[in-house]
């Protein structure tokens, strides 16, 4: 045969058999597609020494081995292609944040993945991701496409299946065991690099909401607070209550001035005379987690996901109270705390000017409030959900007139900035939250000719901007900086408020110096609004021993 005759010739595509097809995979996504995991696993060990690479080596061995058991139970001739295909695209779109956010996909930044909406999720896209995935986990695709499967008769295709299938289970148990000590010790003081090991992490994470909230049908929640009723005193009340609850987005505790911050980013709450509790605890690092959390009467002290996902918040309880409860959003909604009562999804209003690119300044939440309190008959209880200072576009969460620290940080992609950049962003968007606070107060200044009136602000968790080389939320809460943990809680009340509802405020100012958390939040407002229900804990109200005692019916204050 002839050089040219043979260049004649179709390229043959190579023939394999499925599992020889996983086991390539496999070892391509332990090599190429976890450095997190390996650089979190090795930590601390030098690569000079035979330990390390004996202990790296078992760990790939299993990790790798494992792979192919669960992939070879799952796939079949028709299915091992897509399957492969789909593991190699979500690998390489994880690594990708994890490598540049120092992200770690535990169950709940999956569920925040599957709950965020386009215009949070084009934040984080662009050309680098998208030459990320490309390199990563489409070329991998198209290999995986390109050789044909053998073919086996079934009998023989079933026997050799449950063959591989046990080889590699005990090839990964026993790789496992000869060096079971340190690997013991590393997930007993590391834990969290489990949530690094791509695309296991990632694919528990989803098997776990799947069963969990995720799969959960859409029934009626259970009833809290049953009993819940005005306490006496209303009774004698001429005034009605209108309170404002502002929840924050992303704001942490340390950058703000009215916690010893050496910038002031609270020039507006600062001259406004505000009770401000500085060492405050949120319930999660993440709004998926904390948001139904701050709302509910277990808190994280009593943390039961399943019992804060089923049953009602205290926003329903005050609505069985008699007051009207709104609910004004300006993010990704309320994540079923608002379930029954009135919303408004205000960004969704169309063009406008406190609106480009899909998002809108938080002022746009404070628009059609004196309508809403005009057409009111009696208590009104409004909860403003801020964008705040959602990551990474910190640069939009403002308008030009608040870039006062610079430079700033005007990318997406927060490793192309310096970190003061991102600080500078970052307060900006803190200074804007901090005149639409003031904003929230000069209405509720006004109102108080005819109400009684009160805002609280309470963010629902922190940010990372760089710290031990971690940006934006979402760390697993055993290892979370504070910086994440810790948020901004604000209290105003009119004098009109102090007054009816009996709130000593030199005493409120003493309390403000205590720690606090997102568990206080529930029983707060109940008690601050007079609120009478067996669900109330006196013990976890701020104002609790700040109130004199209310006049009953009848009498005279």
């Amino acid at each position: 045969m002839t050089f040219r005759e043979a260049n004649r010739r179709p390229w043959r595509r190579p023939a394999v058999h499925v599992e020889t097809l996983v086991l390539l995979v496999a070892v391509f996504l332990m090599l190429a597609g976890n450095g997190p995991f390996w650089r979190g696993a090795l930590a601390g060990r030098s690569l000079a020494e035979p330990g390390t690479w004996g202990f790296a080596t078992a760990m790939f061995t299993s990790f790798s081995a494992f792979y192919v058991a669960f992939a070879a139970v799952v796939s079949s001739r028709y299915t091992v292609k897509p399957l492969l295909t789909a593991v190699l695209l979500v690998s390489a779109a994880a690594g990708y944040y994890m490598e540049r956010y120092s992200v770690f996909f535990d169950r709940t930044m999956v569920a925040n993945v599957l709950a965020t909406n386009y215009a949070e999720a084009s934040e984080l896209l662009g050309w680098r991701p998208v030459v990320h995935v490309l390199g990563f986990g489409v070329l991998p695709s198209v290999l995986v496409w390109w050789p044909t499967l053998r073919h086996r008769r079934f009998a023989r295709a079933v026997a050799l299946r449950l063959a591989w299938v046990s080889a590699a289970t005990g090839i990964g148990v026993a790789s496992l065991l000869l060096v079971f000590a340190d690997f013991a010790s590393l997930m007993r003081n590391h834990g969290e690099v489990r949530y690094l090991l791509t695309p296991g992490n990632v694919v528990a994470s989803l098997i776990g909401n799947a069963l969990g909230r995720a799969n959960r049908p859409d029934q009626p929640r259970i009833v809290v607070g049953a009993d819940a009723k005005p306490g006496p005193a209303w009774q004698s009340r001429t005034r009605p209550a209108l309170l404002v609850l502002v929840v924050g987005e992303t704001a942490r505790a340390q950058n703000f001035s009215l916690n010893g911050y050496a910038r002031q980013t609270n020039p507006e709450l600062t001259r406004r005379g505000v009770f401000n509790f500085s060492d405050t605890e949120a319930c999660g690092t993440s709004t998926e987690v904390s948001l139904p959390c701050m709302f509910s009467p277990f808190g994280r002290r009593h943390y039961d996901e399943e019992k804060i996902l089923t049953h009602e918040s205290v926003l329903q309880v005050l609505a069985r109270a008699g007051f009207r409860v709104l609910w004004r959003d300006n993010q990704s909604g309320c994540k079923g705390i608002c379930k029954g009562l009135q919303v408004e999804q205000v960004d969704h209003g169309g063009p406008d000017a406190l609106c480009e690119g899909g998002q809108c300044l938080d002022e746009l939440l404070l628009r059609g409030m004196d309508g809403i309190v005009r057409d009111t008959r009696g208590n009104l209880v409004v909860v403003m959900h801020q964008l705040g200072s959602h990551g990474p576009a910190y640069f939009k969460r403002y308008p030009p007139a608040f870039k006062r620290f610079v430079p700033a940080c005007e990318s997406q992609d927060l490793r192309l900035c310096k970190q003061e950049e991102i600080v500078n962003a970052y307060d900006n968007s803190l200074l804007y939250t901090d005149s639409v606070l003031g904003q929230v107060i000069d209405f509720l200044d006004q109102a108080q000719q005819t109400h009684d009136t009160a805002m609280l602000y309470l963010s629902d968790h922190g940010e990372s901007l760089g710290e031990r080389g971690l940006y934006l939320h979402g760390v697993p809460w055993a290892i979370a900086p504070d910086v994440q943990k810790k948020v901004p809680f604000v209290i105003w009340l009119s004098p009109a408020f102090q007054r009816d509802f009996g709130i000593d405020a030199d005493c409120l100012r003493g309390r403000a110096q205590r720690p606090a958390s997102h568990d206080n939040l529930f029983h707060s407002l109940l008690g601050v609004l007079d609120v009478q229900t067996s669900v109330y804990d006196a013990s976890m109200d701020v104002f609790a021993d700040c109130r004199h005692p209310l006049p009953a019916a009848g009498t005279k204050p």
